[in-house]
């Protein structure tokens, strides 16, 4: 399964590619800082999945997450966010986003959900859809 990993944090979005690129079966194939960037990756790589922040530089996540479900409909967007309010939550399912996890207490959710997707299986913990 191929992963592009969006964060406009340097810091995070490096240490979630390295906790992505520990599962099996899962390569990162991109990763970006900001929402230009976002939609160049993903329309040249065409990813499996993305892992999207919300907030960051040039166009919100919810914004891009918009964009990559209208030009790649079959990518799933996964967004992992220091702003798990309801709204936000909200807004990201309604516009698209397969799952919704906090950075700061869903990491673990996080790497199930991928190894899910990489073995072809639905996921469902309560934290992210619901």
């Amino acid at each position: 399964m191929n992963v592009v990993v969006v964060d406009d944090s340097r810091i995070l979005r490096d240490r979630a590619v390295n906790l992505i690129s520990e599962l099996p079966g899962v390569t990162v194939i991109g990763k970006a800082g900001n929402a230009i960037d976002a939609m160049k990756v993903v329309l040249k790589t065409k990813p499996d999945l993305v892992i999207l922040d919300i907030r960051m530089p040039g166009d919100n996540g919810i914004e891009v997450l918009k964009k990559i479900k209208s030009k790649e409909p079959e990518t799933k967007v996964i967004i992992f966010t220091n702003f798990p309010d309801k709204q936000y939550k909200t807004e990201s399912l309604k516009a698209g986003a397969d799952y919704f996890f906090s950075k700061s207490d869903e990491v673990e959710e996080l790497l199930i959900a991928i190894k899910m997707y990489s073995s072809n299986q639905d996921f469902g913990v309560s934290g992210g859809k619901s």
